[in-house]
């Protein structure tokens, strides 16, 4: 009788460490990817309205529009390496001392970018470090957000890996939306100081918050799935070849699956590009309307995640992605009538559709692979996928018509990559309910 009051009172003091830190380990998620969206947002934000001319002026308009676009684009080229490269560390050395390395670099290359002086000053210098500046975001951004995802999923409890895992999203949400709130702010002051060196102000916010995130992550154990497969993890000595040789398939369907990332890049790049340049709404409308339906999605994707614990991944996930492929049409078609009211409805009710997938791509990507290769295998799926994110608004830029209805090809291009993100989804088993055991037993 003892024994038994004695173990009933004994599971929950065990429990409890545990719960502790699968909170902490979500709330790092939460804040690394805070910092990192933060940087990749101001990045978005700045191609769109200043970098043009601060950094490519001597192209003309059309010209420092691309030029500045493809800037934006080039972290896209390098986040497959920084996928291979923290990838492999994450499975090798852990995933906290590798989520460590990839917040440094993307906080210290964000500050430097607000320290760069421009092509008026130092000539054709500035626009190459500002390209490898990028570069060097792209590279962290490689390795974050599958190690943050890695590093929630494993800690999180059993029948909520999808809320946990979700935290990673939610900090993608939370650095856009805040992002888009300093540029509201700066983008009030006279054009020749916002343009010398107002921009700049943003860009070194990224420090302090840097530090911060630092000081989460570091309280944050690694997780025991990790900790048991250390045999494993020493067969796979190279996990990239593992990755393709056993998990190919999974690989292939993270790439397809992300080609959701071509809604952010095309709401936060190329339409904010389009709403001010071409339907001459003030940048500072499409802001605050970029702010709302933020606020609509961060409170979402929590919802969403949740349902995804309880009917499952896929169908959310797929669900979600359809009707964002259809919203598109409207979504353009709004947008140029230039009318504020209703650009805000159609924004937060994108956002609400599209932060369903986003949120619960967290957990399922993550779930279609073994503990021993699984920071490698997400990293380097969708890092491969948002290549086509990366260079959207250059190829939207391009594609581009004559008219009021220029739009459409863009709209096009933007619904089949929701299409393919919702096949994808779609081809994958079902992990809900599944243990991290039996993923590792049964992930192909």
């Amino acid at each position: 009788m003892s024994q038994g009051v004695q173990s009933a009172g004994t599971e929950p003091a065990t429990l409890k460490p545990k719960n502790r830190m699968a909170k902490r380990a979500a709330l790092s998620a939460l804040f690394g990817s805070t910092v990192e969206y933060f940087d990749f947002t101001l990045f978005a934000t700045a191609s769109a309205l200043i970098f043009g001319q601060v950094f490519f002026a001597p192209l003309g308009t059309t010209g420092a529009l691309l030029a500045s676009f493809a800037t934006f684009g080039v972290a896209y080229v390098a986040r497959p390496a920084g996928a291979l490269l923290f990838g492999s560390l994450g499975d090798r050395i852990g995933r906290k001392r590798t989520l460590m390395i990839t917040l440094n670099l993307m906080g210290a290359a964000t500050f430097l970018v607000g320290l760069l002086p421009g092509y008026a000053t130092i000539g054709i210098a500035a626009p190459i470090i500002l390209v490898i500046l990028r570069l060097l975001q792209g590279l962290s951004a490689g390795g974050e957000q599958a190690g943050s995802n890695s590093l929630s999923l494993e800690h999180a409890p059993e029948g909520k890996r999808g809320l946990y895992t979700s935290w990673t999203m939610q900090g993608t949400a939370l650095g856009t939306l805040l992002a888009s709130v300093v540029f509201i702010m700066i983008s009030s002051m006279e054009q020749s100081a916002l343009m010398s060196w107002g921009w700049r102000i943003p860009f070194l916010l990224s420090g302090p918050l840097m530090l911060i995130s630092l000081y989460i992550r570091k309280g944050v154990d690694e997780t025991d799935a990790f900790l048991e497969t250390k045999e494993a993890r020493n067969e796979a000595k190279v996990p990239v070849f593992e990755v393709f040789r056993d998990h190919w398939r999974s690989v292939l369907r993270v790439v397809g699956c992300s080609f959701l990332a071509v809604g952010g890049s095309t709401l936060s790049v190329f339409l904010l590009g389009y709403a001010v340049g071409t339907v001459k709404i003030p940048a500072s409308q499409m802001l605050i309307a970029s702010v709302v339906a933020g606020v609509v999605g961060l409170v979402a994707q929590p919802l969403w995640a949740s349902l995804s614990d309880r009917v499952g991944r896929r169908p959310v996930f797929t669900g979600t992605m359809i009707a964002a492929a259809i919203l598109w049409f409207p979504t353009f078609g709004i947008v140029s009538t230039g009318n504020f009211g209703l650009i805000v409805m159609i924004l937060c009710v994108f956002s609400v559709v599209a932060s369903g997938a986003n949120a619960v791509g967290a957990s399922m990507y993550t779930e279609m692979f073994p503990t021993k290769v699984r920071y490698t295998g997400v990293a380097i799926g969708t890092q491969l996928g948002f290549l086509v994110a990366g260079f959207a608004p250059a190829i939207e830029q391009a594609i581009q018509g004559q008219g009021p209805g220029g739009w459409l090809p863009i709209a096009i291009f933007a619904s089949a990559c929701m299409l393919v993100a919702a096949v994808a989804g779609w081809s994958g088993k079902e992990t809900k309910g599944m243990n991290l055991r039996k993923i590792d037993e049964v992930a192909v």
